[in-house]
């Protein structure tokens, strides 16, 4: 019975970590990942480097190309993009 008393602790502490660390990075991941699959051509965008562009294509390999000056295009990892400042409409919402 003193075993299992000692391990009480432990398994709290790990129950505390789970809930206050784990869970929400976890969490806050998968909103990245939305956010990221839910990239379209005239997003304005900012990478994980600080750079602001328009997004001219999303070919769907894991990259996308984001024009950060007139005719400057580059080739940027989509996971890379660390928020999205204005997003566009979707094609069927204008009427």
């Amino acid at each position: 019975m003193e075993a299992i008393a000692q391990f009480i602790p432990l398994i709290l502490i790990f129950a505390i970590m789970y809930f206050l660390l784990i869970r929400p990075q976890q969490k806050k991941m998968k909103e990245h990942q939305k956010m990221v699959d839910a990239l379209r051509r005239g997003d304005q965008v900012v990478t994980a480097g600080g750079m602001i562009g328009k997004v001219s294509k999303v070919p769907g390999d894991g990259n996308i190309e984001v024009e950060v000056a007139d005719g400057v295009k580059v080739r940027v990892v989509q996971n890379t993009i660390s928020a999205v400042l204005n997003k566009t409409e979707p094609a069927d919402a204008k009427s």
